[in-house]
């Protein structure tokens, strides 16, 4: 996969694939950033599964926090905070993000793009703020619901597997076109921005590759 820099001048009807895991904090900054793109600019929004930690087991694990209460705040927060993020200190508990990556699958199959953002971001906040852990079926219904997608469904689609097929897939395909950090946003399934960059870097590429701005942006 090439980089940005090797873009073309003129590209239309731009998909970005958007390629994240729900434990990943860059990952929760990127989201905010490709929120106010989409809602901006003439693109539409893909979504892709990936795991931040393979070696994280099927149970989860635990760890001891990289920062305490009185440490200074980390770029990670600084950045987090101007975007209206909590990540609040003290986690111990990493989940396996499997099945939150299968109710996300869920979400794109059967919301729109507003909606999967909403989802999103609600699983980040129940991950990064409020502690809540991503392999409850409870958990992740509970949101869904909040989001506006049917609850019963996607409980009956976790409890069965089925979408499991669909999030190896996935992550398999994400591996296999040479993803190895996230977040990493693909445009137009050929090219790739990687990292968590700020909203003038996503703005100056837009521009490069001639995307048009929204008559009206849409709402949040």
């Amino acid at each position: 996969m090439t980089t940005i820099h090797d873009v073309a001048n003129t590209q239309t009807g731009l998909k970005v694939t958007v390629v994240s895991d729900f434990i990943c904090p860059w990952c929760y900054v990127g989201l905010e950033v490709i929120d106010r793109l989409w809602r901006e600019w003439d693109i539409t929004l893909d979504w892709a599964p990936f795991f931040l930690d393979p070696t994280i087991p099927p149970e989860g694990k635990t760890r001891r926090p990289h920062t305490a209460e009185g440490d200074p705040k980390s770029d990670l927060e600084l950045r987090g905070e101007a975007l209206g993020i909590e990540f609040r200190r003290g986690r111990t508990f990493i989940p396996h993000t499997h099945l939150a990556l299968q109710a996300s699958e869920f979400a794109h199959q059967h919301g729109d793009t507003r909606t999967v953002i909403a989802y999103h971001r609600a699983l980040f906040k129940a991950h990064f703020t409020d502690f809540e852990d991503l392999m409850d079926i409870e958990v992740l219904v509970k949101h869904a619901a909040a989001a506006g997608l049917d609850a019963d469904a996607m409980r009956a689609a976790l409890a069965e597997g089925t979408l499991v097929a669909d999030v190896d897939r996935g992550i398999e395909h994400s591996y296999a076109i040479g993803v190895s950090g996230i977040p990493t946003f693909i445009l137009n399934d050929e090219y790739a921005i990687v990292g968590a960059q700020d909203y003038a870097t996503f703005e100056k590429v837009m521009e490069r590759l001639g995307i048009s701005r929204r008559e009206e942006p849409l709402e949040g």
